[in-house]
């Protein structure tokens, strides 16, 4: 499985964007899709995830403004991100991994800058 993360740039504080990453390779049974970010000198951090249920789960600090989908295939996982603030500013990377385990492959990050 590999993944492939597009869709990061620099915005305006309250502005949007969506960030896609596209999933390759044999996928067997259930699985999860999850956005995490890292900002400079801070530890990579959970965002978001979608399962191959279409169940989706966010973290406190996006939820209400941050939106994750999949296409129908489940080829492609979507993570709409509006009101973006400031604090948002990170590279954004994607993951997959088996419901219930850690994320076992890693895209490579986009970077979302928002100024203020």
């Amino acid at each position: 499985v590999q993944l492939q993360a597009s869709g990061g740039g620099l915005v305006q504080r309250g502005e949007s964007l969506r960030l896609s990453c596209e999933v390759t390779g044999k996928i067997h049974g259930t699985w999860t899709v999850g956005w995490h970010r890292q900002a400079p000198g801070k530890q990579r951090q959970y965002v978001a995830h979608i399962t191959s249920f279409g169940t989706p789960g966010y973290v406190a600090s996006v939820r209400g403004r941050f939106i994750i989908s999949r296409d129908n295939a489940g080829n492609t996982v979507y993570l709409q991100m509006s009101n973006l603030q400031p604090e948002d500013t990170a590279v954004y990377y994607c993951a997959y991994g088996r419901i219930g385990a850690a994320p076992d492959r890693w895209g490579q990050g986009t970077q979302v800058t928002v100024s203020s």
